[in-house]
């Protein structure tokens, strides 16, 4: 993908001049990726956890430390983007940065081979990298992938978790969408549900929008369907922090930035917005 991206810089059109040069003296591209909160949920793993957050942190180091070692690879064939050379010590320490944090990740929450594969990438993109400069000065971004998101199947969009598990989409010319999240009986199965517990926990979901109150479920395993909002006569919803966690996690692996909505419940006071505010600074975003 990142190839196609590269060769795509000189045969694009640009909506104004300077931007235009800017794209081919500096070849910014924008690699990313849409429903890593219904994965999450495959793999049983709360969005609002630390696990979750480690897991996520992991991929996207995998996928931009693959990212920043092919434009190494093509900075070899080709050359580094017009301006890496005068750029080249701060562009190599930011490289740096991102390989500590990749070896910084949590060995106890990441599977040992996914671990190895986000340490190991970044290894080879910051040697290649200092052999042959890269191609591209940004490599990374987190787009909110809207409507694409669902033409690809996903239950989720961009670093976002599921809105609801049960999504009502109002149609042009009238009439509603019902979009009902179909990674549920995955996550299910991989938390040891048998086939008739998932079908009557989706039964339950179907009728009542929503997974609380299910008979079926136990209540050790209701975090990892927790939702940005909260079901029609449910409680439960990812904490705002939850969602500023979770930037926190993949911003070290992104050369651009995150679209993502931090959802706050109504009755929200202006001390705990700042709060909020104050704490992302905390983290580094």
């Amino acid at each position: 993908t990142i190839t196609a991206m590269e060769i795509w810089v000189d045969n694009a059109s640009y909506p104004t001049e300077k931007i235009g040069a800017n794209s081919h003296s500096y070849r910014p591209l924008g690699l990313g990726y849409a429903n890593l909160g219904a994965m999450l949920m495959s793999r049983g793993l709360p969005y609002d956890s630390d696990a979750g957050r480690a897991y996520a942190g992991a991929v996207t180091a995998l996928m931009c430390g693959e990212a920043y070692a092919r434009s190494a690879r093509i900075a070899a064939h080709k050359q580094p983007f017009e301006g890496y050379e005068r750029n080249r010590e701060p562009f190599l320490q930011a490289m740096r940065k991102h390989q500590a944090h990749a070896d910084g990740l949590p060995s106890t929450e990441v599977p040992p081979s996914l671990l190895s594969s986000a340490r190991g990438v970044w290894a080879d993109a910051l040697a290649l990298g200092q052999d042959h400069g890269y191609r591209n000065a940004q490599a990374t971004v987190l787009a909110p992938t809207g409507t694409i998101a669902f033409m690809m199947d996903c239950d989720t969009t961009g670093v976002e978790p599921d809105i609801a598990l049960v999504k009502y989409k109002k149609l042009v010319g009238g009439g509603l969408l019902k979009m009902v999240n179909h990674t549920v009986p995955e996550a299910l199965k991989r938390l040891g549900y048998n086939d008739p517990e998932i079908e009557a926990i989706v039964n339950h979901i179907d009728e009542h929008d929503g997974i609380e109150g299910s008979p079926q479920l136990k209540k050790e395993h209701l975090p990892v369907f927790d939702c940005a909002f909260a079901a029609p006569g449910g409680e439960r919803t990812i904490h705002y922090m939850g969602h500023i966690r979770m930037m926190a996690a993949v911003q070290p692996f992104l050369s651009g930035a995150i679209s993502k909505t931090v959802n706050m419940p109504n009755d929200t006071t202006p001390d705990e917005i700042a709060k909020a505010y104050t704490e992302s600074w905390k983290l580094g975003l």
